[in-house]
């Protein structure tokens, strides 16, 4: 398994509200740039995403692949189920409340089917993040 690197950022908006958005995976291709189509493959009896298809293209980096989902309190989880590129994805979104709103703390651990060394990885995974996390932002803050 990859190691994982992690970021965090304050939202100003509740858990439940940054959750949400996070959850709703079919608006992804308005706000997540590097995001071309999204298709919700099954869902959980409460009506929540359970396996995921996206279609990525950030320039370099392309993949079409499946996650899978958990939802748990203030959390979501994932793994990957299948991808092209990509052998392993784990990943997290934790939301713990503050007084300014919601700290989101995303961790994410990816392994691609071609060799990368190390540091190349981690500041990739750290880009990835940082736009995710700003995204995010942006998306529940506007």
């Amino acid at each position: 398994m990859a190691e994982s690197s992690t970021q965090s950022l304050v939202i100003r908006a509740k858990p439940a509200e940054v959750a949400a958005v996070v959850s709703d995976f079919e608006a992804y291709p308005q706000w997540v740039k590097a995001t071309k189509r999204v298709e919700v493959l099954s869902r959980y009896d409460d009506g929540r995403a359970k396996q995921v298809e996206f279609e990525l293209d950030a320039g370099v980096f392309k993949d079409t692949y499946v996650l899978e989902y958990a939802y748990g309190d203030e959390r979501v989880d994932w793994h990957l189920v299948r991808g092209e590129t990509q052998k392993s994805q784990v990943g997290s979104y934790v939301f713990t409340a503050t007084d300014g709103g919601t700290e989101v703390t995303y961790s994410l651990a990816v392994d691609l089917t071609i060799p990368m060394l190390g540091m190349f990885k981690r500041k990739a995974e750290k880009v990835i993040m940082d736009t995710a996390l700003k995204e995010l932002k942006k998306r529940v803050e506007g």
